[in-house]
Order: structure tokens, then sequence, then C-alpha cells
């Protein structure tokens, strides 16, 4: 399953006709975050597949025909995706958390997440010391990592770290063996290759 994930940063190619040429294949968009309604609208439309997506620190809208994960698990062609949007709180404002807030919404879906498991881990912000920043605004969630060490998802996803803010390391392999992925922009991952097809 090939997958369309974006975030944060609005990219003049997709924004255009040459997103068929360019994703013409993919199954499924992933948004984690941060991006305008009428952008995500416009990849819906040109390619016609469904959209899940988390809320970033600064989304306060809904896409029309996209399905929020947030705080939920979905299933999409047996694949089993968690999401958990928003970044460390750094001021008053939606989508936004501190750790012991975001643990809380962990547990919220523990009791399914125990029963079902999950293969993609969909985010806003990174995890602690895989990919965040050392100001508040921009550090990573611990809990993430107790997430990955439990349930050991092929992949993470996640945006929030933008790439202007310098020289940023984009994928990291976590210690259970999860890929970690900043989507910031976009990317098209093949979901199947880093643990074998299903």
């Amino acid at each position: 399953m090939k997958i369309l994930a974006v975030s944060d940063e609005e990219n003049n190619i997709l924004w255009s006709e040459r997103i068929k040429d360019i994703a013409n294949n993919v199954d499924l968009i992933i948004s984690c975050g941060d991006l305008r309604k009428d952008y995500l609208d416009f990849l819906v439309s040109m390619l016609n597949v469904p959209l899940l997506y988390v809320f970033g620190n600064h989304d306060d809208y809904e896409p029309e025909g996209g399905i929020c994960i947030d705080g939920k698990i979905y299933v999409h062609e047996g694949i089993k995706i968690f999401g958990l949007g928003g970044c460390m709180r750094y001021r008053p404002g939606k989508n936004m958390y501190t750790e012991n807030e975001m643990i809380l919404r962990y547990f919220r879906a523990w009791p399914k997440l125990m029963i079902n498991g999950i293969d993609l881990f969909i985010t806003h912000a990174p995890a602690k010391n895989y990919g965040d920043l050392d100001n508040v605004a921009h550090k990573g969630f611990n809990v993430f990592n107790r997430i990955m060490n439990k349930y050991k998802p092929e992949y993470m996803l996640h945006g929030h770290v933008h790439k202007s803010y310098g020289r940023i390391k984009n994928e990291y392999i976590h210690e259970s063996g999860t890929k970690i992925i900043n989507v910031c922009d976009y990317r098209i991952i093949d979901i199947y290759t880093c643990k074998g097809e299903r």
C-alpha cells in the first residue's frame, strides 16, 4: 500500500495538475497536520483516495471528506492506523498538550490498542529525542516512545518540525524497530518496505 503523507508546508508541485504524475498510484493520503483545508481538499479531489488526518497545533477545521483519526484506530486494507495529533503546550490554545495530557489521551485509546495493536502511528509532533528540537514548542513527547516500544508499529509519521528550521534529520530507526519519518512538505511511502510484505 502506498501513502501520500503530507504536513505543515504546501508544495506547489502537489498543488497543481502534476500531482497526478507524482502520486497517481497512492492508496491513501495521510495528513500529519497544519495544512490548509483547501489544500487537503484539492489533494483528495485530484487523487480520489481516502484522507486520514490528525490535528496540528494551528488547525481549526475539518477537511471535507477527511477521516479524523486523532485518538482513534482506523483500519484501511487491513492496516491498523493510530493517530495522536497536537504538540507540546507552549501557550494557551487548541491542540496543545502537556506530557501528562498526552499520556491521558493515549490511555483513553489503550483498551483498543491492546486488542488490535497498530501498524502505523500518525502524530503531529515528534517523539522525544527523535527529530525534536530544544525549544518548548518543538519538543517531542516521551509517551510516543512508550507507544512504539509497546506496539512496535512499522512506521511513525509526524510533521511539526519544518525543513526550514535548519539541518534536520528526517528519518530515524527507533529502538523498537519503528521507522520514524518527518513528512513535512510531502513523502510517498510504501509501507511494505520496512518489515517485508504482509
